[in-house]
């Protein structure tokens, strides 16, 4: 009986055996007394194919047994070679957490079980969280350590290309098409195709800037990561480990130069991505990309990723009056540096971490700044409030880490997150009462879950204070509400009490336009409402359209934090990888009968 030991470790084990006899019988009798019922499951491909999460028993005992005659999960134990079974408080409960390895019928898994008391049957330990997720297909390993290529196809008889030639002409696409197109160069694109290579995945990178890197490279002179590099690792590379706690996005931008010379991936820059349309009947694309020689390639991907960004295209709402301004408007994207604007006057609208960051730039440039909120914001110090959602990073593996961020359903990251909110509220109060004095509108998130749940259903809406909230407070930096502004004329913004503001410069820090938007631009209207919505959450327990197939076959999506990309690139790969071996149909149907 699990609640007959105080041995956390027999506990898990216990548990696993008990779970593995239960997916073997032909009813749920001996499934039933394993899940408390308020559990979760969540499954990334390993059972179902899928990213998806259930949630309350009944509905898991409805679901899993079907998943798991069809996949034939067996052989579930502890895993030696990863963090041992433990006490862990997850969204303010105390469970048994344990890091399982497993394998079914076409691939090997991890999951993580967490195990708490049912008190209405005897306090005996039922799961209440549990994770399954697909590690690697059997047969399509990745080459790596002690399997990795020995290189000696290149000049061994000091006949024929090297290594240097091969990669020049891999990279050149003269007489082949990739497998996978993979739009924007940015850390998910860059990850989703190292993945993809390692799967030996035929995949080109296209992006329209001059070199790897200027995505970084070209934003505002200060930039900097907000969140601490232990977080922010790509795949395969982690940053030295005397790299800074917060990495300036130049650094960044020639990191990822390297990243894709040593990860030996193909990337085309200058290249524009000018869209496309899906041939059903083929399988596959026919896009346009537009070289910066002046030159245009037809291509015939079977699958394109679009790896933009949770949002594409810059946002700029109709203003009345701006066209009448004299000075000049430049959106967020667009702006580069404060030197320019040395003892002239600028108003910034908008008041998430952009326009933060940029009325602060110039501030510190010697111009005179009015921060212009258009909407409440939430507000939290960068240490240690906005770093408490990174907190188990600074112990443990990355690989741990990674695979506990991926087990906490959407419910209990709802819970965690408002009680993270709820500290960083008492730490920061002393900065929240005196931007409330200065006219600033706080808000902690929809049901206060704070910034991280702002970025995954807004892509934005706060601000890590890195010292502009203090100068908002001090009055060093000015602020003004946008429903106070009646209009813009030549010299500024003129109020409705009949007061101008004068300005040389408006910056636009209003955000970006639904990715979905880009899809109609690049794909058309009908392949835009086949796909639906992108990022944030719908009616399920997901990001929607995400790391997953969407209902355009051969239509991916990915984007989000370097850990996001980090972490979901590995997903995404393998469904392309199924894919292409036939383990897994194209479209979104029934799954392939597997063997």
């Amino acid at each position: 009986m699990l609640d007959k030991t105080d041995d956390i470790s027999v506990a898990a084990d216990n548990w696993l055996v008990q779970f593995e006899d239960a997916l073997a019988s032909p009813d749920d009798v001996l499934l039933k007394p394993l899940f408390h019922p308020d559990s979760h499951w969540r499954d990334v491909l390993a059972l179902t194919w899928n990213i998806q999460t259930v949630s309350r028993a009944f509905s898991i005992l409805a679901e899993l047994p079907a998943h798991a005659q069809r996949s034939a999960p067996r052989n579930f134990r502890i895993a030696a070679d990863r963090a041992a079974p433990r006490r862990a408080m997850r969204a303010g409960t105390n469970a048994i957490e344990a890091i399982f390895r497993f394998e079914t019928a076409v691939g090997r898994g991890h999951g993580i079980v967490r195990l708490i008391p049912d008190a209405d049957d005897d306090n005996r330990l039922k799961a209440w969280t549990l994770l399954t997720a697909l590690e690697e297909l059997k047969g399509f390993e990745e080459q790596q350590g002690r399997t990795r290529p020995r290189g000696q196809a290149y000049s061994r008889d000091f006949r024929g290309p090297n290594w240097l030639d091969q990669r020049k002409a891999s990279a050149d696409y003269a007489d082949r098409d990739p497998d996978v197109l993979v739009v924007g160069g940015g850390q998910a694109g860059l990850a989703i195709a190292a993945r993809l290579k390692q799967l030996e995945i035929d995949a080109l990178i296209v992006d329209r800037e001059a070199r790897v890197g200027d995505n970084w490279r070209k934003r505002y002179h200060a930039l900097t990561l907000h969140n601490q590099v232990q977080v922010n690792h790509m795949p395969y590379m982690p940053f030295p480990p005397n790299w800074p706690v917060y990495i300036p996005k130049d650094k960044l931008a020639n990191w990822f130069e390297s990243y894709v010379d040593a990860m030996e991936l193909n990337f085309w820059t200058g290249t524009e991505f000018a869209g496309g349309s899906y041939d059903e009947a083929q399988g596959h694309w026919k896009v346009e990309l537009r070289r910066a020689d002046g030159t245009t390639r037809m291509m015939q991907p079977r699958h394109v990723v679009m790896a933009t960004g949770v949002s594409g295209i810059p946002n700029r709402p109709e203003i009345a009056g701006l066209k009448n301004f004299a000075g000049k408007v430049v959106h967020s994207s667009g702006y580069e540096d404060g030197e320019d604007w040395q003892g002239k006057r600028a108003l910034v609208i908008g008041t998430g971490n952009s326009g933060h960051d940029i009325a602060q730039d110039l501030h510190s440039s010697g111009a005179e700044v009015t921060l212009v909120q258009r909407s409440s914001t939430l507000i939290t110090n960068i240490e240690p409030s906005a770093q408490l959602a990174y907190a188990a990073y600074n112990e443990g593996t990355l690989e741990d880490n990674d695979l506990i961020a991926t087990s906490m359903p959407l419910p209990l990251a709802r819970r965690s997150h408002v009680l993270m909110t709820e500290q960083s509220k008492e730490l920061d109060k002393p900065l929240l009462d005196g931007l409330v004095r200065a006219g600033f509108r706080l808000d902690f998130g929809e049901g206060g879950t704070g910034w991280q749940f702002k970025y995954l259903t807004r892509g934005g809406g706060y601000y890590f204070n890195v010292g502009c909230s203090d100068l908002v407070a001090s009055g060093a930096i000015k602020l003004k509400q946008f429903s106070d502004i009646d209009t813009f004329v030549p010299e500024g913004a003129r109020l409705k009490s009949g007061e101008t503001i004068a300005a040389d410069l408006i910056v636009l820090a209003t955000g970006y336009r639904p990715q979905e938007e880009l899809v109609k631009r690049l794909f058309g209207e009908a392949m835009a409402d086949r796909v639906g919505p992108i990022w944030g959450f719908g009616d399920g327990q997901e990001l929607r359209n995400m790391y997953t197939r969407t209902s355009q076959p051969g239509l991916w999506f990915i984007a989000g934090s370097l850990a996001q990309c980090r972490i979901n690139s590995q997903y995404l790969a393998l469904q392309v990888k199924a894919i292409e071996v036939g383990l897994l149909p194209r479209d979104v149907g029934p799954v392939a009968k597997l063997p």
